[in-house]
């Protein structure tokens, strides 16, 4: 019936081309009964509000159990050190990957809404599941001390069945938080209509917004929950994270009557596989010189009208790069059949699609190396800290996980300052409503992270020297730096990527295209433990094992690690200045209205002005 509803709001709308494009977004999207949306009830920051509580929530549950996670799985279950770290990156890295299912699901058959009803439960359910385990005895391996391992001492390994309820409860976990995560940003960003250019300034506010309650979420998990698994007891900390969770969806169910939500539009990948089969069928075609004989081009229908079009993914302007997928919109004309099959024959709308897909890839790869690093101050650098002096007081230690929360305290002072005073000073210089553009913000955040595992390897120096040659064991205050520079360019590139890659998406494809923000943290992860195996793998030798293979750290060359980091962060930023440099964006995509009654040129991006004479490419790190 709902579904019914909205096809039949679609196809009023696409026949009344006398409406403000403001009132047509206003009416596409519609209320949880399947209604059109009305302005003064429906969407606004009063309703991201409820979003953003589960944005907090969510984080401060999942984050207690990842941050801390490679202590539960050394100490309670009793894997190898190198083999819990990879257990942990591996989890985390099946958490982002599982963004892409979340965005699929949404954009085409369930909606933001539903998908985080269904899979808010199923994250909630491993969270519980994970608490049983960690609270009855018989589910976990026989109490050792993992540390003493070796000298006439073994622990026994989690197997069998323990081993099986372990990683059910985990992977719960990481299918509910995974498709949760992109459907929960774009959910909020899908409050402030797109098309009006007023809300321009709040959307990039909101971005800034839900990354503060990210932040909120971390420094409360890192903290408080943290301090409750490590002095309560793992199956506690455990049961608050359940707890949170439940607030989570406490918060977004409250929010269900003033939501603007999407329709879903169907699959996103077969417009995709059309256009990838039509121009391979065609490949042998020759584009015409004059694009205005490419199949349903929209470049010579004035301004005006674009902009009264509810739908933006249908009028997607043509654009000059990757020419070669042009040929599937070649209209062949051979006297004996009208119309071809469209597997055959796409628009120019459906090419320009697959052009932002393909554009943005490259945007993505260059952020994996970011998050690889992240990788380590989850995993060994909580290791690290835990050979360090972890006493504060005279009676109060510091978990080392809590360590990840320094930086997060330094951002809640510091995203508030970014959004009340950098923004509106850099406004003046760029005239660009969020300050510095979305690619800009991202390249800096890449550059500060280099230095964020040149301070980790450095310490680390000093940690082993002391330790080895000095038996000291120092403070473990020495490795915040790592955590505050790191937490500084996540502030930057995380925010960055996320309005990118949501500014670059159409109709059908906003929770998709956010995915691959998180898709990016997944890959990341995943070559951290990548990277980790083949360390090991090529420093062995018959003497002794890698500069990772022994779970105590003094054996081990950390440092040599991060410095390998620092120099791959270092490679990574340059190749992204180039690819910045070189990305262009679909004018389309960009804010407009209906008051641009001069035929379409391309944009400079964010200051909206159109500008014939350019491709779209304003938005780099370079001049």
């Amino acid at each position: 019936m709902v579904d019914r509803v909205v096809e039949n709001t679609k196809m009023n709308l696409k026949g009344d081309h006398s409406m403000p494009a403001s009132m047509v977004d206003q009416e596409t999207s519609v209320d949880w009964r399947g209604r059109p949306c009305k302005p003064n009830k429906h969407g606004g920051m009063t309703s991201a509000i409820f979003v953003l509580g589960l944005q907090a929530f969510e984080m401060m549950a999942i984050a207690a159990v990842g941050n801390n996670l490679i202590t539960y799985v050394f100490n309670e279950m009793h894997f190898p050190l190198s083999k819990s770290a990879n257990i942990v990156t591996n989890f985390i890295g099946t958490v982002f990957l599982l963004s892409l299912l979340g965005g699929f699901l949404s954009d085409s058959y369930l909606g933001n809404f539903r998908t985080m009803l269904i899979f808010g439960f199923v994250e909630l359910s491993g969270f519980i599941l994970l608490s049983v385990q960690a609270h009855l005895p018989e589910l976990r391996p026989p109490k050792c001390h993992m540390m003493l391992e070796g000298a006439g001492h073994s622990c026994v390994e989690a197997k069998g069945y323990r081993s099986l309820i372990f990683f059910v409860a985990l992977y719960l976990v990481a299918l509910g938080s995974g498709c949760l995560k992109p459907n929960i940003i774009s959910h909020g960003a899908d409050q402030f209509r797109k098309d009006d250019s007023k809300q321009s300034r709040i959307l990039s506010s909101y971005f800034n917004a839900a990354y503060f309650a990210f932040c909120m979420g971390e420094l409360i998990a890192l903290t408080v929950l943290v301090w409750v698994q490590t002095h309560s007891g793992m199956d506690v900390g455990f049961g608050v994270s359940a707890a949170a969770m439940a607030a989570g969806l406490v918060s977004l169910i409250l929010g269900t009557l003033v939501y603007r939500n999407t329709p879903p539009s169907g699959s996103i990948f077969t417009p995709v596989a059309q256009v990838l089969v039509a121009a391979f069928t065609k490949r042998k075609q020759i584009c015409p010189s004059n694009t205005g004989m490419l199949h349903g081009n929209q470049n010579n229908v004035p301004n005006h009208v674009l902009a009264m079009s509810p739908n933006i993914s249908a009028n997607l302007l043509h654009t000059e790069k990757f020419r070669f997928l042009d040929k599937a919109c070649i209209k062949i004309e051979d006297g004996s059949r009208t119309n071809e099959s469209p597997w055959k024959l796409c628009t120019v709308a459906q090419v320009e699609q697959v052009k932002i897909i393909i554009s943005v890839i490259p945007i993505f790869a260059c952020t994996i190396i970011f998050n690889t690093i992240l990788a380590q101050l989850q995993t060994f650098s909580v290791q690290q800290g835990s050979a360090m002096n972890t006493r504060i007081a005279r009676s109060f230690n510091i978990p080392p996980a809590s360590l990840q929360s320094i930086p997060y305290i330094m951002l809640i002072f510091l995203v508030p300052l970014y959004e009340t005073a950098f923004v509106p000073l850099a406004r003046k210089f760029t005239g660009r409503d969020s300050g510095i553009s979305p690619l800009q913000r991202v390249g800096v955040g890449l550059f500060i992270a280099t230095f964020s595992m040149v301070s980790a390897a450095m310490v680390e120096k000093k940690r082993r020297n002391s330790s080895i040659h000095l038996n000291e064991t120092v403070s473990i205050f020495w490795i915040a730096p790592q955590f505050l520079i790191f937490g500084l360019s996540e502030m930057f590139t995380a925010v960055g990527l996320i309005e990118f890659f949501y500014k670059q998406s159409v109709e059908g494809m906003q929770s998709f295209l956010t995915a691959m923000t998180y898709c990016s943290y997944s890959f990341g992860f995943y070559l951290s433990s990548l990277l980790v195996s083949l360390v090991n793998k090529i420093t062995s030798s018959s003497a002794g094992g890698g500069w990772l293979s022994d779970n105590d750290l003094n054996k081990n060359r950390l440092d040599l690690f991060y410095w390998l980091l620092a120099a791959l962060s270092l490679i990574n930023f340059f190749t992204y200045l180039y690819l910045s440099k070189w990305y262009s964006y679909n004018p389309s995509v960009l804010p407009r209205t209906p008051q641009d009654h001069q035929p379409y040129g391309l944009e400079d991006p964010e200051n909206h002005k159109l500008n014939p004479s350019k491709q779209v490419g304003d938005d780099n790190i370079l001049p």
